[in-house]
């Protein structure tokens, strides 16, 4: 049984400066992944695979609640009203 043993100062601060490149990557070419998919390899070898699940999902609420507050929120329209 592997033992998992948190990260080091280091090694967390490794894996937060890859994600941030990670993420100005897509920012800069609007999500498009493949432009940044050296920097997602980069992002997946420096952090825990739990973290990059949790900064993937981290990713998408942040994009969702920045687009409600300069979209506000607009309900979905009701399917089969009538």
């Amino acid at each position: 049984v592997a033992k998992m043993s948190a990260p080091t100062m280091e090694e967390r601060k490794a894996c937060w400066g890859a994600r941030d490149e990670f993420w100005q990557c897509l920012d800069r070419h609007a999500d498009d992944a493949s432009e940044c998919e050296k920097l997602r390899r980069s992002f997946e070898s420096l952090c825990p695979q739990q973290w990059v699940k949790y900064f993937d999902k981290r990713r998408d609420f942040l994009k969702y609640k920045k687009k409600l507050e300069t979209e506000g929120y607009h309900p979905p329209e009701a399917a089969g009203k009538s």
